[in-house]
């Protein structure tokens, strides 16, 4: 047996208005054309769908039986179309990310919430890692895609990646705060905020305090910058961070602000990126916010660079 769909809408809707005419109109096709796929149909079949009584024609008892198969599939093949046509629209699917922390806690869910709206039947999962979690679970393909510190290149992860200046952060009524930029003759002896010893950025800014002559005093460790903003507005150090801890400061919109936010000379860095897996084919809707969050990480250089200015 050989059905198409065209033959099994083209009888339901012979069944519907109990004429050949009427249903070529409603399909858009000839009368003869119509006669021919029913009949098509039921050699097809092995049985009669219709017969003609007193020149009107009546459905057999197995048409009416054949009726409500037929119905089933092209209701479930009408819920298929709309799911295609919502997939392809971007507005059903799942997708999984994984933030490290300076970005989940504002910058990342602010990029989703403008992407998930109108789209309420795409499902997203979305956890806080440390980078070098996040880069394994990109590798092993258990998240779609990943936003992290910059790993070292492997061939089972593809990532794009963004060299950020760092930036003083220190209370917005400190006497520094008037200055355009931040040098380690500034901060000499002050109390400072660090991550690990072992973070790329910690070494880069005792580094730069010692290649200045400049005394560097480490007042706190720690693991992320977020909970170093505090300690900083409430005057106990002050922070060469990274750019989107800072940004996400900037977009609570805080008032009056709290922190002061500096470029910092000489230029320390932190590169993050966006990994995805090497061996997999990207969704649709995963390219669709990839290139949402690229514009979101080039939007917040834009103005960051703005208020620096």
């Amino acid at each position: 047996m050989n059905l198409s769909i065209r033959q099994i809408t083209t009888f339901r809707e012979v069944m519907r208005s109990g004429s050949i005419s009427q249903a070529a109109r409603t399909v858009g096709r000839t009368q003869p054309a119509v006669s021919t796929m029913i009949a098509t149909l039921e050699e097809e079949l092995g049985f009669k769908l219709f017969v003609r009584e007193h020149g009107k024609l009546s459905p057999t008892p197995e048409a009416r039986f054949f009726l409500e198969e037929c119905n089933g599939i092209l209701d479930r093949l009408e819920r298929t179309e709309r799911t295609v046509s919502r997939i392809r629209a971007l507005e059903a699917g799942k997708l999984r990310i994984a933030c490290h922390p300076a970005a989940s806690g504002i910058f990342m869910p602010r990029l989703l919430t403008e992407f998930l709206r109108g789209k309420d039947d795409l499902e997203v999962a979305l956890i806080m890692r440390s980078s070098d979690v996040i880069e394994d679970l990109i590798a092993s393909q258990q998240y779609d895609i990943g936003f992290a510190e910059t790993p070292a290149r492997r061939s089972s992860i593809d990532q794009i990646d963004y060299e950020l200046d760092c930036v003083c952060v220190l209370p917005a009524n400190d006497p520094l705060a008037d200055r355009d930029e931040i040098t380690p003759a500034d901060l000499d002896g002050k109390p400072m905020a660090v991550l690990f010893d072992e973070h790329p950025t910690a070494t880069q800014t005792e580094a730069a305090f010692v290649r200045m002559g400049c005394k560097f005093t480490k007042r706190l460790e720690l693991r992320t910058f977020l909970p170093g903003l505090q300690f900083v507005a409430a005057g106990m150090c002050y922070m060469v961070c990274d750019m989107i801890s800072a940004y996400g400061h900037l977009l609570q919109g805080a008032t009056p602000q709290t922190l002061a936010i500096r470029r910092f000379s000489p230029k320390i860095t932190n590169s993050v990126s966006i990994l995805t897996p090497g061996y997999a084919t990207q969704s649709l809707t995963a390219r669709a916010f990839i290139t949402q969050l690229d514009a979101g990480v080039r939007r917040m250089q834009q103005e960051i660079e703005q208020v620096l200015a």
